[in-house]
């Protein structure tokens, strides 16, 4: 977040509009893939310029511009032009950090998102910036890496399976939207492990490796937070706006996203409480370690303090004292110590103190 900050600096003073890249370059090289399809056909291509797709601009047929990086803002802003994207459009699409939302345009909608899926190479939560255009019939999407959640996707469009074929490309958008909104649910299910093992850790022995672990598991939630609770709103106002793209036979499904959302986002505040209250275990573990220690100390010490005291008056060195030449004195003090000790440890005992 500090790093995403210090490149935010780099903008200042820079005119509104300006497209200028604010993140990590994550792909050496952009690429731009389109598939472009209809009830009847699908077709797949790798790009190799924008001029390229001028030919499935203004056609009849669904087509999906898929661009994989944003370091290279020449290639952005030629997009741009191409489809009349308003300046500030693109200065969003590739500042990367930006708080899910929606705009809507005379002929196009602007969505952003974050899209988050878990690595199995690194067993880690990685999150990019998707940014989507939705015109009539195409939809752009910009993000920061090859990788995503749309194979399932692209695989529906391949074999025509359900719906996704004989609708439009707002019922692309919904299924680009719906399968980020799905991965949701995988990434807080890896969440919920990690704190099921916690939450066992901290009960059976609490270390302070624990606590760095949920505190890096709290800033996860915390980014979660950010990055999932606003996409609420976005899904609400395509399911309830105006836009003129989205017809009334879409809307249904956007309502369906949105029913996912809710309950995304509360299961998000259900980690968030609990994490918060495993911190509050965790402390209180660790406080009633230093307690039991304390008072295993505090038993010892006072065992020894009458013993201390009886082992201190024969150690004081007067001439005449009546037991220091008796024959058993010695073992008669020994005596004396064990039975003191031995008492008090009953009687701790008793009290319900050991």
């Amino acid at each position: 977040m500090l790093k995403h900050i210090k490149r935010v600096s780099e903008k200042i003073g820079q005119v509104p509009g300006t497209v200028i890249h604010v993140g990590e370059k994550r792909v050496e090289q952009v690429t731009v893939n389109l598939i472009d399809y209809d009830i009847s056909h699908v077709e797949e291509k790798h790009l190799q310029g924008i001029e390229d797709c001028l030919s499935s601009k203004d056609t009849s047929t669904v087509t999906w511009l898929k661009i994989n990086g944003l370091h290279e803002t020449d290639i952005i802003e030629k997009i741009g032009k191409l489809f009349e994207l308003h300046p500030l459009v693109m200065e969003d699409i590739v500042t990367t950090g930006q708080r899910p939302k929606i705009e809507d345009f005379d002929n196009y909608i602007f969505v952003v998102l974050k899209m988050l899926y878990f690595s199995e190479r690194s067993h880690e939560i990685k999150a990019e910036q998707i940014s989507f255009i939705l015109a009539k019939n195409a939809v752009l999407s910009f993000q920061e890496e090859d990788g995503d959640v749309f194979d399932p996707l692209r695989e529906r469009i391949r074999k025509a399976k359900g719906r996704i074929r004989k609708k439009g490309a707002d019922y692309l958008l919904y299924a680009l939207i719906d399968a980020i909104v799905d991965s949701y649910f995988e990434v807080l299910e890896k969440i919920g492990e990690k704190i099921e093992a916690l939450e066992e850790q901290l009960i059976s022995n609490p270390t302070p490796d624990t606590l760095k672990t949920l505190h890096g598991l709290r800033g996860e939630m915390i980014f979660l937070r950010k990055s999932i609770v606003p996409l609420r709103e976005v899904v609400g106002n395509l399911e309830r706006g105006e836009p003129e793209l989205i017809t009334e036979e879409v809307r249904i499904y956007f309502r369906d996203i949105y029913d996912h959302t809710v309950q995304v986002v509360e299961t998000v505040e259900t980690c968030r409480d609990l994490i918060a209250g495993m911190m509050d275990m965790y402390l209180s573990s660790m406080s009633n370690k230093m307690n039991e220690i304390m008072k295993v100390l505090t038993i010892i010490a006072t065992i020894f303090i009458p013993l201390t005291f009886v082992a201190g008056i024969y150690g004081m060195n007067f001439k005449y004292m009546p037991e220091l030449e008796w024959k058993w004195g010695y073992p008669i003090i020994w005596c004396l110590f064990i039975i003191v000790g031995c008492g008090m440890v009953a009687y701790f005992k008793k009290k319900k103190w050991l």
